[in-house]
């Protein structure tokens, strides 16, 4: 049988990459790997497929029509998996207006161009044909200390510029399928974690400024509280989707596994001392600052519905994906310095440069 190929968009980013790179190495499809190579995206998370032929990347935006068609009408995907998304909370507050063009308008490009090509092509191809929307827990808005998991049925009620370009994006998705009956399925997970993680997410930030002897800044009493996932899980997650998702239908993924942001640190921080016993103790290093504006309190992820209809479940413990994303930050060095330049110094200067100390360590 004919490898089947898929169109990936935000293929360079984080979970992007992590999905493409497994597709490969499983070979379970054919990869045409489009990404705008953002601050986020980058070359380097794809080196491993240096001459892979069944791996054709473009530079591009998945807002341009006249692309997206071109790739579609070339490559002749059997399914579309939509990573694209500028995706960080800190970066939505101090500059909405990129999630709004990329997160809403981009999406709605992108599903208006596989409309086209999905209805132009022939009966049996159509019929097997899907649009998987990524997306995230953040649109749920934030629980409280006992409510239930976020599911499926969840209210929308998004508290972030970020996870209001998501929610509208998942609207948009839901409309065409409701209105075109286009085959989309949608995914919303919970926070990921490993390898090729940009360095101004939480648990880089933490490995890189712990290893590099600098504060480990904790927004605020540091008792927010995510649901993390192994990224690796995730992507087995997405492919199980699109194996035996019921278009239209929603799946949320999470890791069955709730931490407060202190308690990620303080695991990282035991790691750190035994990896570097002469700059232990690591805690010393964690700093309480100024929270920011609008901070969700805690999500948490019902993924019944996943493991009950399509048999899929989390494989990795917290503690060994988190030694694992260690090993593998310290063993990647290189990759973190050439991600890691100049602009993404004076980012990290502008989010907490301009921070104060939180008032007492209990903050609110």
């Amino acid at each position: 049988m004919q490898m089947p190929t898929w169109l990936v968009t935000g293929g360079a980013g984080f979970i992007g990459s992590n999905f493409v790179r497994s597709a490969r190495r499983e070979g379970l499809a054919r990869i045409v790997n489009l990404d705008k190579l953002t601050y986020a995206g980058h070359p380097e998370n794809l080196e491993e497929l240096g001459g892979d032929g069944d791996h054709v990347f473009v530079r591009g935006d998945i807002g341009d029509a006249a692309l997206v068609d071109a790739l579609l009408r070339e490559h002749q995907p059997a399914a579309i998996v939509n990573f694209a998304a500028e995706s960080h909370v800190d970066r939505s507050i101090l500059g909405p207006a990129e999630f709004i063009q990329t997160n809403v308008v981009g999406t709605q490009v992108l599903l208006q161009c596989a409309l086209r090509y999905w209805k132009e092509l022939e009966p049996r191809r159509a019929q097997a044909f899907r649009v998987l929307h990524v997306s995230t827990d953040e649109v749920y808005g934030t629980l409280g200390a006992n409510d239930a998991p976020f599911t499926e049925d969840s209210q929308y009620r998004p508290n972030s510029p970020y996870a209001a370009s998501k929610a509208a994006a998942d609207h948009l998705v839901r409309a065409y399928s409701q209105t075109f009956s286009l085959p989309v399925l949608t995914t919303n997970c919970s926070n990921n974690y490993g390898p090729y993680q940009h360095p101004e997410k939480l648990i880089p930030l933490m490995i890189g400024n712990g290893t590099a002897g600098r504060p480990l800044p904790v927004y605020g009493d540091g008792l927010q509280i995510r649901d993390w996932l192994y990224v690796q899980d995730h992507c087995e997650a997405l492919c199980r989707v699109l194996e035996r998702g019921v278009p239209g239908e929603t799946y949320n993924i999470g890791g069955d596994c709730e931490r407060t942001n202190l308690d990620i640190i303080s695991s990282l921080c035991r790691l750190l001392d035994a990896a570097h016993p002469q700059s232990a103790p690591h805690a010393r290093l964690i700093t309480h600052v100024s929270d920011r504006p609008g901070h969700d309190r805690r999500y948490a992820i019902d993924a019944s519905k996943i493991k009950r209809e399509l048999g899929w479940q989390p494989r990795t413990a917290f503690g060994e994906g988190l030694a694992r994303t260690l090993d593998w930050y310290e063993a990647h060095a290189g990759w973190v310095a050439a991600v890691a330049g100049g602009a993404h110094q004076r980012w990290i200067e502008t989010n907490y440069g301009g921070r104060s100390p939180a008032v007492e360590r209990g903050g609110r």
